[in-house]
């Protein structure tokens, strides 16, 4: 598989702070790939997810993206529209009246034709499932229906990697179902890949590949299966684990044949009606 993102060496040092907030991370993100990464506040999941967008520039090492260097200025919106940007606050990112002309706002900026434009607007909005509200005050929209519109507006400038840090942590339930069923629609069957911080475990089991972070530092990484079997390492970082999987750890401590691995609620209850 080709990288679509890689780290290398990378350490980062905030301007006021003595102590890294990233140390040494090396890491390849492949095309198309949909990889979650968590971790404890204050692990330094935030500030990976800027410096994968070039927000922020390394301190020490380099990351590049689609084979551009993001600490090179010249490059910097080329890098931006091969990686797009969802941030935790929808509202922070809309900056229209109406939800089509926010979607078109990137394009715009890009110098793109209108009618390109338009078909742009058009094929984002349907990829959200929003097309009835392009006429829409985006205020008048519900939290789950803000973050799609935002989703949108970076799916109008045709990124091939989105980067979506913490996108449902302002979002009730309802919301936050609706966000990830979009990020799982655009990697699945668009082959967008798909960066996603999150600290809810329930949607890290989703993705390919789980990246765990403790302390600036990249301590664990695998398949969902993988990482969240190792429940005490995970709870010794200060993370949870999926309910499904917290559930089948504790039955083996009472001495229940159970695998380690369960991830979902359909297979616990195939595993306990196999049992019974």
């Amino acid at each position: 598989m080709t990288a679509e993102i890689i780290a290398k060496g990378v350490c980062y040092q905030y301007a006021q702070d003595k102590s890294l907030a990233l140390i040494d991370i090396n890491l390849a993100i492949n095309k198309g790939e949909f990889v979650a990464i968590i971790g404890p506040n204050g692990s330094g999941k935030s500030t990976l997810a800027k410096l994968l967008n070039g927000i922020f520039a390394p301190t020490k090492g380099e990351i590049y993206v689609d084979g551009l260097n993001t600490a090179n200025q010249e490059d910097i919106w080329k890098v931006r529209q091969k990686a797009g940007m969802v941030f935790q606050n929808p509202d922070n990112q809309i900056v229209a009246t109406v939800v089509e002309e926010d979607v078109a706002f990137g394009p715009e900026n890009l110098g793109i034709q209108p009618a390109e434009i338009r078909n742009r607007v058009r094929q984002a909005l349907e990829a959200v499932e929003l097309t009835e509200y392009a006429h829409k005050a985006p205020h008048l929209l519900s939290g789950g229906q803000k973050q799609r519109v935002a989703i949108a507006g970076i799916l109008a400038m045709k990124p091939q990697c989105i980067i979506l840090d913490e996108p449902t942590a302002m979002l009730d339930p309802v919301g936050r179902k609706e966000v990830i069923k979009t990020v799982k629609k655009l990697n699945r069957e668009e082959g967008k890949t798909i960066v996603l911080i999150t600290h809810f475990m329930d949607e890290a089991v989703m993705a390919d590949r789980v990246l765990v972070m403790s302390k600036g530092r990249l301590v664990m990484e695998g398949t969902p299966r993988q990482v969240f079997s190792r429940v005490e390492k995970l709870k010794s970082i200060g993370l949870d684990v999926p309910q499904v999987t917290e559930l089948a750890h504790q039955l083996k401590r009472a001495g229940v044949e159970i695998r380690p691995d369960l991830l979902t609620v359909e297979e616990m209850v195939d595993f306990l009606c196999q049992l019974l």
